[in-house]
This record gives structure tokens, sequence and C-alpha cells, in this order.
């Protein structure tokens, strides 16, 4: 299978009080804050990562013990 990559949209904001906050469009529960643009996006990225991972455990405790078929599927742009 061939690695695919999945591309998000970020958005960010000028904060009143200073710095950025900022959101995955197609993920509004991902979202963080930073000073910089820079900082911004490294703690957006974290908290995607966290959300997914979180996500993922929840799913696990949700199935555990049931008969079910898991899958890695590849996910083209829409």
């Amino acid at each position: 299978m061939e690695n695919s990559v999945q591309n998000f949209t970020a958005v960010f904001e000028q904060a009143e009080e200073g710095g950025y906050v900022c959101w995955i469009e197609e993920i509004p529960e991902a979202m963080s804050q930073g000073e910089n643009l820079n900082e911004a996006k490294s703690n957006l990225l974290d908290a995607l990562k966290l959300l997914m991972e979180t996500n993922r455990e929840q799913a696990e405790n949700n199935i555990s013990g049931r008969n079910v078929i898991k899958e890695i599927i590849p996910i083209s742009a829409i």
C-alpha cells in the first residue's frame, strides 16, 4: 500500500490579548494557541495528535471484547 498524506486546513486568528488562537477547520475539536505563529502551529499539531490518541483509546475501550474487524484505510482528499 502506498503512503498517503491527508492535508488539513489550520486556521490562525490573532487574539486580542496577543498571540494566536488556532484550530483545524475539518476537526474543530483540535484547537490551541501560541504566542507566535510557529508556536501556535507546533501546539496545534500536538493538540491534533493528542485528540487522535484519545479518540483511538476511547474507541479501543468501546470495542473491547467485541467481534470486530479493524482495517487501516487511506483517505483521499475530498
